[in-house]
């Protein structure tokens, strides 16, 4: 079985939890910790390239350190490669099977223009990039209409991820993603409505039992395992400022 047919396989059946990590160290962890595959987080690896998230970090760097804790661990890496970068479909695949990947996440936000990237469009994308790839990679298609930048009502974001879900499934995606779902009842429907594996994410009113309950394939955690490391090491050099004694940086101005 290959390590796509794998991933594949892992979305039927138990939930699929997926810690997602930055680096060869922190995937290692995620491996040792029991844990049968490694998602990146694009938001963590371009902070630690010493980028901002959003397509600003260069393709290549985040290419280059997918491919490096690819080779770090033996288990699938599916990889978040945001909205693609602009690149075609045929190009895009040939760099994420050349990383090592075995699966890729592409999101439905248009951050040249801003906004989400019409449905129809994103489902033609997702189908030129299923062709391309075939089996070889397992698609996970993010729907950002959740999101603040997605532009749309409360009213009006659960029957529009239910229709971009539906699509993207249609065009060949194994697996929708609504981020920033919040509501077990709205992302209930949702699971109901696509039809197929969605990612979910834990939240206030959903943990990973409620999430399993509700049908949901995964559940991923984008950078928050990242932003912890740094909160952590904020407080702890901040303890040690205080034990040696030193001001507070910018006092008495």
């Amino acid at each position: 079985m290959s390590k796509a047919d794998l991933l594949r396989e892992l979305h039927h059946g138990k939930l699929l939890v997926l810690p997602n990590a930055w680096d060869e160290e922190s995937a290692s962890l995620v491996v040792e910790a029991g844990f049968p595959v490694v998602a990146t987080s694009s938001a963590a690896v371009a902070g630690a390239l010493g980028h901002e998230d959003g397509e600003r970090a260069p393709w290549r760097e985040m290419f280059a350190a997918a491919a490096r804790i690819a080779r770090a661990v033996p288990v699938p890496v599916t990889v978040d490669a945001e909205a693609g970068y602009g690149l075609e479909p045929d190009q895009l695949v040939a760099e994420l099977l050349a990383a090592g990947a075995a699966g890729c996440n592409l999101e439905d936000t248009d951050h040249r223009a801003g906004g989400l990237v019409p449905a129809e469009a994103q489902a033609e994308r997702l189908a030129g990039v299923r062709a391309a790839a075939g089996e070889a990679l397992v698609v996970n298609a993010r729907i950002d209409t959740f999101l603040p930048a997605g532009g749309l009502s409360e009213e009006e974001r659960t029957d529009e991820t239910i229709r971009r879900g539906r699509l993207y499934r249609a065009a060949g995606a194994d697996c929708v993603y609504p981020i920033g779902m919040a509501s077990a009842a709205e992302l209930g429907k949702v699971v109901a409505g696509v039809g197929g594996p969605v990612n979910g994410n834990t939240s206030a009113e959903l943990d990973l039992d409620t999430l399993a309950s509700l049908g949901v394939a995964r559940v991923s955690f984008g950078p928050r395992f990242y932003r912890a490391g740094l909160a952590a090491m904020r407080e702890g050099l901040e303890e040690l400022r205080r034990a040696a004694g030193m001001a507070v940086p910018g006092a008495g101005r």
